[in-house]
């Protein structure tokens, strides 16, 4: 007796999810089979662009050879060994990426939001053992419409009711400003600086929406913690690795960060990896057994990312993310000067988002992203009117702009 096999075309896919999966995402009706450079496939063979690169994980291009090599033969050779011994690919990453963003140490992770709660972990004991805040009075900063990650503690100072609502009792501890506001950072500051262990800020808001500050912002933020003895803390989870056309987003200021967060494209999104860099000053109070984790600084996590760190190099990735970026938002400029459909453009590097002529509750954007993906650009909205628009930054120059006719035709063409 014959079975018949059912076709596993993306209906079958998305249902087996929708069954078997917590809904606690809300993906695009595409189902991914395969990918490199800045095109994806879905399970039925079609080509598209990516234009969200995993919330900018995948700077360096889906699959991208040279990454996946040091995956595989790490992966033959060591792949765990926990931290409770050394292992020989360790100490060399730790020493790369040190020296390449200006630290004396780092502490390696996983994902990005578990490197934030060690950022917000080590600002605290920091507080307490160097700059003497009395115990548990120690408090940090943060900006409104921030997104730092989903755990407890973190959605604790988020604002947004999908992250934090009913999920109390929330952590104490954090006090909120608003994004791009130093007037309000400095008066806290002057206020109460003898309880306040750090400032914690995107460089540029992502999530809420590319939200870049003005600018001098971040500038004018480090110098005044600076001088209320302070710890600047840049989530660079999202900005880091190249995608705003430098190696961190602070770098267009000329600001070197207290505590410097990594993650996403640290890996090329091949592993999870990320990473809290400080100086000795501030590191040294973490001692042994005091925050760790089993899997941060495995071997393969070391291998990836150091290979990853070498294609941002070696291909000049700022430097395209840079010129591709302005070219990118020049070209969506004209666009909206044909459209009443876009109102505005705005990032830094090849990271940008379009704001649409429409309310945040309506499913104009959304509808929008439907289309692109038909016409083979894939992107996604965030905060229900705003598109973001983050491709690999593999991108060519004449690929982009195959992008952006496309989405010139989707917009001229909506309905």
């Amino acid at each position: 007796m014959s079975t018949v096999e059912t076709a596993k075309n993306s209906q079958y896919f998305i249902d087996l999810e929708d069954k078997h999966g917590a809904h606690n995402y809300h993906p695009l009706p595409v189902v991914l089979d395969r990918g490199e450079g800045v095109f994806v496939w879905d399970v039925e063979g079609k080509k598209y662009y990516d234009f969200l690169s995993a919330y900018s994980a995948v700077n360096q291009g889906h699959s991208h050879p040279k990454i996946v090599e040091a995956l595989v033969n790490q992966a033959k050779k060591l792949a765990l060994t926990s931290r409770a011994f050394y292992n020989s690919n360790l100490g060399e990453y730790e020493q790369k990426i040190t020296t390449l963003f200006g630290f004396d140490k780092v502490l390696p992770m996983n994902s990005g939001a578990e490197a934030v709660e060690t950022a917000v972990k080590l600002a605290r004991k920091w507080s307490y053992e160097v700059k003497g805040i009395s115990e548990n009075a120690a408090k940090i900063i943060v900006c409104e419409n921030n997104f730092h990650g989903r755990t407890t503690t973190i959605v604790s100072f988020s604002n947004d009711p999908d992250a934090n609502q009913n999920y109390g009792p929330f952590t104490p501890g954090f006090i909120k400003i608003p994004y791009n506001d130093i007037q309000a950072l400095e008066e806290i500051l002057t206020q109460d600086a003898q309880n306040i262990a750090a400032f914690l800020v995107e460089p540029i808001q992502g999530e809420a929406g590319v939200y870049v500050p003005d600018e001098n912002f971040l500038k004018n933020a480090s110098e005044l913690c600076k001088k209320h003895n302070v710890l600047f803390i840049a989530d660079e989870v999202q900005t880091g690795i190249a995608r705003t056309g430098r190696l961190i987003a602070c770098h267009h200021e000329d600001v070197q960060p207290d505590i410097l967060i990594l993650g996403k494209a640290l890996s090329g999104g091949m592993y999870p990896v990320s990473a809290v860099l400080a100086n000795n000053e501030i590191m040294n109070v973490i001692k042994p057994g005091q925050h760790g984790s089993t899997f941060g600084g495995n071997p393969i996590a070391c291998a990836v990312a150091i290979a990853a760190l070498d294609v941002v190099a070696d291909e000049k990735l700022s430097q395209r993310a840079e010129e591709l970026g302005q070219l990118f938002r020049s070209e969506i400029e004209k666009l909206i000067e044909k459209s009443d459909l876009i109102t505005k453009v705005r990032g830094k590097g090849l990271l940008n988002a379009i704001l649409i002529n429409d309310t945040p509750d309506s499913s104009t954007a959304w509808n929008l992203c439907l289309q692109l993906k038909e016409n083979g650009l894939l992107a996604k909205p965030t905060h229900g009117n705003i598109i973001r628009l983050a491709p690999p930054l593999v991108i060519t120059e004449e690929q982009l702009l195959d992008c952006v006719r496309i989405i010139e035709k989707t917009i001229l063409e909506f309905k």
